[in-house]
């Protein structure tokens, strides 16, 4: 796959409300680029309301969001999709669309009402393709394959639109076990190959393995952040989750690991 070009995002002290409910205030991060960075917490927290108020879905009642240093809302939107995409929770396509259609609808923002079908395009297409390993799939119907195949085949669709930011929204939700670690396999590949990945995780051990960075939310605040070996800890786990739980580590990855998980009123 071709190198992917580098380009930063941070919120910048932004609240996001809902009508007049404040879902989340004075948010502040930066994404580390060329990583993995999990959102983490309790349902209810303003994980996804973060994610999309970053990704100029949700419209920051106060502050800024910053694409390459500049207020994402300023910018026009067909440069905001080259750089960033977004893969929000729930996917709904045509029925009987195929992978292959659904992915070139991802160069849509290289598109222009002149443009015709390139051999840019159809590199980037093909590199999507192989990087989800949907090559073999590319004229089967989206509702004929299984939730794995489905999800990698929306992830080729927001490769190929070449961006070098991509937000995941529960990526794996829904998954079973075996499908979850395709998924999360094939976000590391893309990480390896310089993007800049934002997820937002409910399952804490996963995220703890596949992300380089951990943004940890309750109740609408960032009380945690930083590389999940050095920030996630028994207090930690207990605050967001109310759970008790012991720590170990991964022997392969050095990721923490959660044993002995039970309620905090157990004794």
């Amino acid at each position: 796959m071709s190198p992917t070009k580098t380009s930063t995002l941070a919120a910048d002290a932004i609240t996001l409300a809902h009508r007049r409910f404040i879902v989340a205030e004075n948010l502040s991060v930066a994404l580390p680029p060329g990583r993995v960075t999990a959102i983490v917490g309790p349902n209810g927290c303003g994980k996804s309301t973060l994610l999309n108020g970053l990704a100029r879905i949700h419209t920051p009642a106060q502050g800024s969001v910053l694409l390459d240093g500049k207020d994402i809302h300023t910018l026009p939107s067909r440069e905001v999709a080259r750089k960033l995409a977004l893969l929000p929770q729930d996917n709904t396509a045509p029925e009987g669309l195929t992978v292959g259609d659904l992915v070139r609808f991802g160069r849509q923002p290289h598109q222009g009402w002149m443009k015709q079908w390139s051999r840019e395009d159809q590199r980037a297409y093909d590199e999507a393709m192989t990087a989800a390993d949907m090559e073999q799939l590319a004229d089967r119907a989206l509702d004929t394959l299984s939730g794995g195949q489905r999800q990698r085949a929306w992830i080729a669709m927001a490769v190929a639109q070449q961006t070098p930011l991509l937000l995941l929204d529960e990526p794996t939700s829904a998954l079973d076990l075996g499908h979850q670690i395709e998924v999360f396999e094939l976000i590391r590949e893309l990480s390896a190959q310089g993007k800049t990945i934002a997820m937002v995780v409910h399952d804490l051990p996963s995220a703890c393995r596949y992300s380089d960075h951990m943004v940890a939310m309750k109740a609408g605040e960032i009380i945690r952040e930083g590389a999940p070996a050095e920030i996630v800890s028994p207090e930690l786990v207990e605050q967001l989750y109310g759970v008790h739980c012991e720590l170990t580590h991964d022997p392969a990855t050095g990721s923490p690991l959660l044993i002995n998980v039970r309620r905090a009123s157990a004794r």
